[in-house]
Parts: structure tokens; C-alpha cells; sequence
């Protein structure tokens, strides 16, 4: 097992083009960390580095203690699993998983037993038989992990190994991932532009755009105190509600005023704000914290008057894209009630406790965090 250290670690294309910028991170021996951002924000890019694929042009990268800017893939001792499982279609699946403990010269006695204990934790010791062409897009995923596995490396290295598979397909190799690193405690690095991945899998997220890392923290700690407004948005299904609006003072309290609707700030936060009356601002508002149920937070008073566009049943939940007086789009995940329908106007009562106000700006600072260091959950 291994830490793995990337220390101000730039990659510069021709033409000056910047894929990572100056990225810190520090991996501790046998945790699980995921790397998530829209496409071209870096993150397979720092993890083709790490792999030895891509030369570093400014940084230092370390695995075991052991800087390896240098070191060629081979050498780094790393397995890593890629988007297209890149079997040899003219291998059957065991010699597949075989193939490079072959060409490390290990005895064939211990070949074979890693190869078969690896099937067996995947399921497919059937299958070792067979060829690619004759496996399902699942097991073909599989082979690709168990070949990885085989190698007993100091850390794994995964670039986006679900986003082949179908939706049904992907949640059963979630499970089965987080399962092996449960029971194999290696460290790995996982790449992934699906958030629900990134949370569902890593022991931290470190969520990237252009080249930097915005926010390395905890699953639970980036959906809760997102650090800006770019993470914010990018992490939670469906994304948080945006409204653009100022802070204004008035009746003994204080309060977000979009130009249509005003919205009063809890006591808690009333006094974490209060400095910044009078500033545009954009408060954030997760879906869930909508409803149009006046038992859940009508007692504050705290309500948008909405245009219903789009109802998305999803069973015992519904998705209702709204439209505020202002012109401000609303999406809000509630219980589902079969009276709703597209162009009906109603309440939307807001959980005021769970908003988060941010500075503007597409990267605007959550300036509602109750202390500076959650607002720089650093890596």
C-alpha cells in the first residue's frame, strides 16, 4: 500500500494550454479518493500523471515515498482500469488477467492462484474461459478490475471504468468497488464526471475545474458546506436553485430581496451576514428544501409564489420545474401529489435553515459558512 503525493503539479500543452494548474493533493495509504468535474477540468489528465501516461511539466509526484515524475509506467508500480477496458480480444479472460504477472516473470503456481481467488471475488470464474467478444459490457468491466487486481499494486488507478455500462449496470459495480476496496484496503484514485459516483464511492471527493481543485473534503461535507458556488451547483442531483438577488435590513431582521419576493434569514445566520446589508449576493437553495406543503416550513413565512413548467414524477418523489414572479427558475424535488400539473401556480415554502448565500460570481464564496475554514476545506 501506498500514500501518494502530488505537489504543485502542472500540465501545460502546446499552445500554453493549461490542463492542471498547480494542483496539491495528498493521498493517505489505503483511501479511496474520487476526482470529479465537468470534462476538461483536469482530472484524468492529474491521473494519466500519476500513471505515468502524461509527462509532468511543473511538480512533483510521489508514490511510497518515492518521487516518480521519472519513472517509467511500468515501474511505479500501479494498476490502472480505463473507460474502454482495453482487453486483447484474442485472449481468453484468463489469459487476459494473466498477462502482465506473465511478463513480470511470476511463477506460474502463483499466477494461477491470483487469477482465480481475483475471479472469485469478482464472479466470473466461469467466464475464464471465454473471450471478449462473448462477455457483456459488465464483464468485460470486471475482467478489466480483476486484471488490476491480480497485480497486488501499491494503488489503483481507475479513469471513468463505469461510463460504458448501463444505468442498472453501474450501480451493481458501484457497490462491487467499494466492496473490493473494503476488502483489498488499496490505495485509489478514481476519476468520474458523475457526482453520484464521486459521493457514493470516495472516502473524500476533490471536486475540479479548470485545472484547480475547488473543494477536497468529505462526501457529506461538500453537498453540506460547498465552499463556492461552482461546487454548489455541480454537486447534488437535482442541482441546487440559484436566485440572484440583495441583502436588505428591515422589520428587526434581515433579509434576501430578489426584486419580487423576499425571503428572512434565521438568527444564525442573520448574525453571520449582517456586515454585508445592502451587497448583490445569490442564494443557494437545494430542491429538497422546497415544498409545497405549508406544514413543513410555512410557520416562518418564508415563501415563493411559483408558475409550474415541468412535472417529472419519479414514484414516490416528483420534480417540479417552476418559475418564480421574478423570472427565476426553481427546480423542486417534493412528495409526489398526483394534483400537481404543468401551469398550475402555488406555494413554495423555503427551508431557510439549509440556504446558503454566496458572492457573485460563477465561483461566488458561500459567505454563509460559520467559519472561515469550512469555507477552504483545503486538500
Amino acid at each position: 500500500m501506498a500514500e501518494v503525493i502530488l505537489e504543485s503539479v502542472s500540465k501545460v500543452y502546446p499552445g500554453n494550454v493549461k490542463a492542471v494548474d498547480n494542483l496539491s493533493l495528498r493521498i493517505e495509504d489505503r483511501e479511496f479518493v474520487v476526482l470529479v468535474g465537468p470534462s476538461g477540468c483536469g482530472k484524468s489528465t492529474t491521473l494519466r500523471m500519476v500513471a505515468g501516461l502524461e509527462d509532468v511539466s511543473a511538480g512533483t509526484i510521489r508514490i511510497d515515498d518515492r518521487v516518480v515524475n521519472d519513472v517509467p509506467p511500468k515501474d511505479r508500480d500501479i494498476a490502472m482500469v480505463f473507460q474502454n477496458y482495453a482487453l486483447y480480444p484474442h485472449m481468453t479472460v484468463y489469459r487476459n488477467m494473466a498477462f502482465g504477472l506473465k511478463l513480470r516473470r511470476v511463477p506460474r503456481d502463483e499466477i494461477d492462484r491470483r487469477v482465480r481467488e481475483a475471479a472469485r471475488m469478482l464472479g466470473i470464474e466461469s467466464l475464464l474461459d471465454r473471450k471478449p467478444r462473448a462477455l457483456s459490457g459488465g464483464q468485460r468491466q470486471r475482467v478489466a478490475v480483476g486484471r488490476a487486481i491480480v497485480r497486488t499494486p501499491k494503488a489503483f488507478l481507475f479513469d471513468e471504468p463505469l461510463s460504458n455500462l448501463d444505468a442498472k449496470l453501474r450501480v451493481e459495480m458501484r457497490a462491487e468497488l467499494k466492496r473490493l476496496h473494503r476488502r483489498l484496503a488499496t490505495t485509489t484514485i478514481y476519476v468520474t464526471h458523475d457526482q453520484e459516483e464521486a459521493m457514493t464511492l470516495g472516502d473524500r471527493v476533490v471536486v475540479m475545474k479548470d485545472g484547480r481543485i475547488q473543494q477536497c473534503a468529505a462526501p457529506l461535507e461538500v453537498y453540506d458546506r460547498p465552499v463556492n458556488r461552482f461546487v454548489a451547483g455541480f454537486v447534488g442531483t437535482p442541482p441546487m436553485n440559484f436566485l440572484t438577488g440583495r441583502l436588505v435590513g428591515g422589520d428587526g431582521g434581515l433579509w434576501f430581496d430578489s426584486g419580487a419576493e423576499r425571503l428572512r434569514f434565521p438568527p444564525q445566520l442573520r448574525r453571520r451576514l449582517q456586515e454585508r446589508v445592502g451587497q448583490a449576493a445569490v442564494l443557494g437553495i437545494r430542491p429538497e428544501s422546497l415544498t409545497h406543503r405549508s406544514d413543513r416550513y410555512g410557520a416562518d413565512g418564508n415563501v415563493l409564489k411559483v408558475a409550474v413548467t415541468v412535472v417529472e414524477p419519479l414514484g414516490d418523489k416528483m420534480d417540479v420545474y417552476a418559475q418564480t414572479l421574478g423570472q427565476q427558475r426553481l427546480i423542486c424535488r417534493i412528495d409526489a401529489d398526483r394534483g400537481l400539473r404543468d401551469g398550475v401556480e402555488l406555494a413554495m415554502y423555503v427551508n431557510m435553515d439549509a440556504v446558503h448565500l454566496f458572492e457573485p460570481g460563477d465561483e461566488g464564496v458561500n459567505v454563509s459558512l460559520s467559519s472561515a475554514g469550512e469555507q477552504a476545506s483545503a486538500a
